[in-house]
């Protein structure tokens, strides 16, 4: 739906026909409130101040796209695909991510909590230094991401894959890597406080911080 009092824009029309395909595009200032994408295809597009508040994303494909404080507050992106893009000052307040392939894409002073996250793949993705505090990215996969500095306080990491992810100086207190695949993780690198971990992270923990680890009591 068009934001109440504005008709719906030309671009909402042209969706009613066929599945957008654009390429090397500027989108700057327009108002996509409430709309509905599916299967729509962009290709190095930028997308500068658009507002996609309490939009629909369903198979939407987004490719070396560029997103510059870009309003997605409450919107739902079902089986979207963010491939290699950068995202910066933008607000993904309540935002759903059902099932979406995000990898390789940099987030930078970006609003991220809360978010809801179903699923999906994010293998590669930039989160250096972002506020994720308490938000459940559990069975994520995220190997091979740049988390250092995040703050994942009280964050739930349940059978999150984290191998090869950079976590240096990143707060973990209280958080749950119950299950959490950490292969190539510097665990000794993170601030931890509280965190829970199985006894394979256990194990880990100890290895990397000296520890000699004996399965024989004797």
């Amino acid at each position: 739906m068009p934001r109440p009092g504005r008709s719906a824009p030309l671009s909402r029309l042209y969706r009613d026909v066929m599945a957008r395909e654009e390429q090397d595009r500027t989108f700057t200032d327009e108002d996509w409130y409430g709309e509905e994408l599916d299967g729509d295809r962009f290709v190095r597009c930028t997308f500068s101040r658009v507002d996609l508040t309490e939009a629909r994303l369903s198979g939407v494909y987004f490719e070396e796209c560029v997103f510059d404080g870009v309003r997605f507050n409450a919107a739902s992106l079902v089986s979207t695909a963010l491939v290699v893009c950068t995202v910066r000052r933008s607000n993904f307040f309540d935002v759903t991510f059902d099932g979406c392939k995000v990898t390789g894409t940099t987030f930078s002073e970006c609003t991220l909590r809360p978010i809801k996250v179903r699923g999906g793949q994010w293998r590669g993705v930039g989160l250096r230094g972002a506020d994720l505090r308490a938000v459940d990215l559990s069975g994520l996969d995220l190997r091979e991401s740049d988390l250092a500095g995040a703050d994942l306080t009280g964050a739930r990491l349940r059978g999150t894959a984290l191998d090869g992810a950079d976590l240096r100086q990143a707060k973990l207190a209280r958080a749950d890597l119950i299950g959490a695949s950490l292969g190539r993780v510097d665990l000794a690198a993170a601030e931890l406080r509280e965190t829970r971990l199985d006894l394979v992270g256990a194990v880990l923990l100890a290895e990397q911080h000296g520890a000699l680890v004996s399965p024989d009591p004797a």
